[in-house]
């Protein structure tokens, strides 16, 4: 369920290190818990997302909530599959899923993440797992 190659962010997004570039997403947690995702709002490449602070939103049946980026960077690609098929989150959110590719400031921010069994100790621990 929390894939162990990624790294999680507090706010249920995970992070993947490829050839120096850092793909995001939210977690299947994350996607449970909102529901049917109708509409996903991502900011077109060249933008700059600072680590922990909002750069989208996630529309879903139930509510509208924000992206947390998990490093500091610049976008330097969206998935644009999810305009036309937001629920591809749900039905793959670490897959075809996925939101933006950030390109990091610091690479080694990536790392100071959660790891899989952090992020789920995290999550039972509140009680929602």
């Amino acid at each position: 369920m929390y894939p162990e190659e990624l790294r999680y962010t507090k706010e249920h997004e995970w992070a993947k290190k490829e050839d120096g570039v850092v793909r995001v997403g939210i977690t299947h947690f994350a996607q449970d818990s909102l529901g049917d995702i109708v509409y996903v709002d991502l900011p077109g490449p060249g933008t700059t997302v600072v680590a922990n602070n909002p750069f989208g939103e996630v529309e879903s049946t139930k509510s509208v909530s924000d992206l947390y980026s998990p490093v500091s960077g610049t976008i330097i690609e969206r998935n644009g599959a999810l305009e036309d098929s937001p629920e591809l989150v749900n039905q793959d959110p670490y897959g075809g899923g996925w939101m933006v590719a950030i390109q990091p400031a610091d690479p080694k921010e990536v790392e100071g993440l959660m790891e899989a069994g952090e992020y789920k100790a995290m999550i039972e621990a509140q009680g929602e797992g």
